[in-house]
């Protein structure tokens, strides 16, 4: 039992600490803050694309923290943007990401892409990959 009797909390930080350890590996990186800050700017900016049913339906299958974050920042009226370019996704990416040292840009952003595929169902990945451009569907591996 939770010191604190709030299980539910407690068990979405564990289960966020699992999915940002897992990437932290498949990153190679050291930091988990600049790890957390890569998954968050991506999955925003994957939400972005999305319209509002098929973006609750994914944020369903988000621990609670990390949908937390997947809202964060939302403003509905701005939403879904017409980015098409991978180029364009990438470097929306990286201004919001800022100077990270370990950044290595598409190949990173792929590995987000390959957490959420290892952590969510194949059919949820499949309807969020069909919602994007076909150039920035090409950097999400298929599950």
């Amino acid at each position: 039992m939770s010191a604190q009797g709030l299980e539910v909390l407690d068990h979405s930080i564990h289960v966020t600490h699992e999915w940002i350890n897992e990437l932290a590996d498949r990153l190679d990186w050291a930091s988990k803050r600049s790890t957390l800050s890569l998954l968050r700017v991506t999955i925003q900016h994957v939400r972005d694309h999305l319209l509002p049913d098929e973006m609750a339906q994914l944020s369903a299958q988000l621990p609670l923290v990390i949908r937390g974050m997947f809202f964060e920042g939302w403003m509905p009226k701005h939403t879904p943007i017409k980015e098409r370019k991978a180029a364009e996704f990438i470097s929306a990416i990286e201004m919001q990401l800022g100077n990270m040292d370990e950044y290595r840009g598409a190949e990173d952003i792929a590995c987000v892409f390959k957490v959420l595929n290892a952590r969510l169902s194949v059919g949820e990945i499949e309807d969020i990959r069909a919602c994007l451009p076909s150039a920035i569907r090409a950097m999400w591996p298929a599950p």
